[in-house]
């Protein structure tokens, strides 16, 4: 682990996306719907953990979204490697990108509806977002207690990953660059998207190239980094051949065959 007197010495970057949720298993859009991990999910966020800690890491602090799934990933991994006490900050910052009118509606059903070039350029594009919800309807977060400090002027109706790199990358540097920079071993349990736009800003991916990234479920993501934030290692932690198969499985979810 690094020390705050190291010089240059920046402590280790784990991404983690939640495990499978109970909506990822009925192949739904998710987005800020609130919704447990199911039962797969469950036993990938404890895998995590068991991973990490075969790896030899070990985390000074950790950083989480406010929806359900995420909290629970980070709850369960960090208590499979024995650090269910660590210091964890959660912000909506790290939330999912809010799918708007698509939250809840089935994603082969949309490709059906929408054809597979509209539905990809709804899930896929950068700057394209979906129809957005009315500030009434049950999906806007202005309805739900949790964000209710926030000024609702910055509380989404509906984003493209555009939208999501905007709030993802500065909250990243503000909270997260400087305890690297103190030598800080760092987890993040996040969303697909959420981690995506962080993923495309750590990795240099271009706008076209983002559209073709996918994240598996419960899979920990390790970087090791320069001072100057340049990446000199990076991979996934675990079996290697069932991680190419959950990337894979991510790919093909909206496909409508």
């Amino acid at each position: 682990m690094g020390s705050a007197y190291d010089d240059n010495v920046l402590g280790k970057l784990v991404l983690l996306r939640h495990g499978q949720s109970t909506w990822n298993e009925l192949n739904l859009f998710t987005g800020w719907h609130d919704v447990p991990l199911s039962a797969q999910g469950l036993e990938e966020a404890a895998a995590a953990g068991t991973v990490m800690a075969e790896a030899g890491l070990s985390f000074d602090v950790a950083h989480t979204s406010l929806l359900t799934r995420a909290v629970m990933t980070c709850h369960l991994a960090l208590n499979g490697m024995g650090q269910v006490w660590l210091p964890v900050q959660r912000h909506w910052k790290w939330n999912e990108r809010h799918y708007g009118a698509l939250q809840g509606l089935d994603k082969k059903a949309t490709t059906e509806q929408h054809g597979e070039a509209q539905t990809k350029v709804w899930r896929r594009s950068f700057d394209v977002p979906p129809p957005p919800v009315d500030s009434s309807s049950p999906e806007h977060p202005a309805t739900d207690s949790r964000y209710r400090f926030i000024d609702p002027a910055l509380l989404p109706a509906t984003e493209c990953l555009k939208d999501v790199v905007e709030r993802v990358v500065p909250h990243f540097h503000e909270t997260v660059v400087p305890q690297l920079r103190a030598g800080m071993n760092v987890l993040i349990a996040a969303h697909g998207n959420s981690l995506r736009a962080l993923v495309m800003a750590l990795e240099g991916i271009s706008e076209a190239d983002i559209a073709e990234l996918n994240i598996p479920t419960g899979v920990p993501r390790l970087y090791t980094l320069s001072d100057s934030l340049q990446i000199e290692n990076v991979s996934y932690l675990g079996d290697q051949e069932k991680i190419r198969a959950a990337i894979e499985g991510v790919a093909n979810q909206a496909k409508s065959h």
